[in-house]
């Protein structure tokens, strides 16, 4: 772990339990970390970041630390204090030199306690502009000729942590301020865009992704981002929209793009609204990127986290056009689907990796553990 920075991990193991808290929340803003997991065992603390995709174990600190750290945890993102039997979501924020970095909290209980995960939304790493994203070209001009269209709907898939949120962040960025009432529907609010409208659903009281799609067509937006399609009503009041002059941006937890057309019908939504509504899916990985000494050698070890610089979006983009639609009200299988797209140009995320490594942007290893 040493090796991988110049922190003395060795110094923060004698810091009492909010002490390492703070360390910990700089070192996550410095090192650029999108998750810290607090998993208590038996008679200690493990504490695991995630860094560029990769879960890496930092420390383990006695129980006692721990005890001090959850204390400040639930107290600062106002979970029960006294409840440790049940999941429970929180977030707090916490100022970094000119900037508010917002940390979302979710526990679970564990046999030994509370288990923590602390996911870091620093504004600074989630608005980044489209050609900063390390698409390729044609993926990226085609994405921005889809966010210039007037109305349909655009997918991005993908697991959790592939970069969805920071695509479709780059693609308002991109439409902001352009005459054009934007207006977005969260769970949480990730960042905080300029010249945007940002409402957050709380389930709680009745304002679900569904409800809030349609209060939002009453407000006369443009452009609209769903933050995620979870069920058959969010997913046809979308549809509708995208047919009725709105352009939708939503979110699908799929693996591939071409999944995300019977994933959708699957829920229930009608092929005869969704064919002529979709434009486009985008699904997409983030791969760890070489640097520009293994990238001029050739010689580095795929294994040694040394060896990369940085991540970029591995992508897959399909374009709906006249053939698509028509296999879409057909319900198709996947494989036709797939027949389809690749006669339109289409290439997977796959053949993309294949790219990727003859240019020497990542390494084989690195694509097959994000596309297997």
């Amino acid at each position: 772990m040493e090796g991988m920075t110049n922190i003395d991990i060795n110094s923060l193991k004698n810091l009492g339990g909010e002490e390492l808290l703070t360390a910990l929340e700089k070192l996550a803003v410095s090192e650029k970390i999108s998750d810290i997991h607090l998993n208590p065992q038996k008679d200690h603390l493990r504490i695991e970041w995630r860094q560029k995709g990769i879960l890496e174990v930092l420390m383990t600190v006695p129980t006692e630390t721990f005890i001090t750290m959850q204390r400040r945890i639930k107290f600062q993102s106002k979970l029960k204090l006294n409840i440790e039997t049940v999941a429970q979501d929180g977030q707090y924020t916490f100022p970094v030199e000119d900037r508010v970095v917002n940390v979302r909290v979710a526990s679970i209980p564990t046999r030994f306690g509370e288990a923590f995960t602390l996911r870091f939304l620093d504004p600074v790493r989630g608005i980044v502009p489209l050609e900063q994203l390390g698409f390729p070209k044609e993926i990226e001009s085609s994405l921005m000729d889809l966010s210039k269209l007037p109305n349909g709907m655009i997918l991005v898939t993908g697991p959790t942590g592939s970069g969805k949120t920071t695509t479709l962040y780059a693609l308002l960025s991109l439409l902001a301020g352009k005459d054009s009432n934007i207006i977005t529907l969260e769970d949480p609010i990730e960042y905080e865009l300029k010249n945007i409208i940002q409402s957050q659903v709380d389930p709680e009281h009745g304002y679900t992704f569904a409800s809030g799609l349609r209060s939002i067509l009453r407000h006369d937006p443009d452009i609209i981002l769903v933050g995620e399609i979870r069920d058959y009503e969010t997913a046809q009041t979308a549809v509708d929209a995208a047919l009725t002059g709105h352009l939708v941006l939503a979110t699908l937890h799929t693996n591939s793009s071409i999944e995300a057309i019977p994933r959708l019908l699957s829920m229930g939504v009608s092929p005869y609204t969704f064919a002529p509504a979709l434009r486009g899916i985008l699904a997409q990985r983030l791969v760890r990127t070489l640097t520009p000494e293994c990238q001029a050698s050739g010689t580095c070890d795929p294994s040694d986290p040394k060896s990369y610089g940085g991540q970029c979006s591995l992508p897959e983009l399909l374009i709906a056009d006249g053939a698509m639609r028509d296999l879409i009200l057909t319900q198709a299988t996947e494989h036709d689907l797939e027949e389809a797209a690749r006669k339109n140009g289409f290439k997977s995320m796959r053949d993309w990796g294949e790219i990727f490594i003859e240019k020497k942007i990542t390494t084989r290893e690195e694509v097959e553990r994000v596309t297997a």
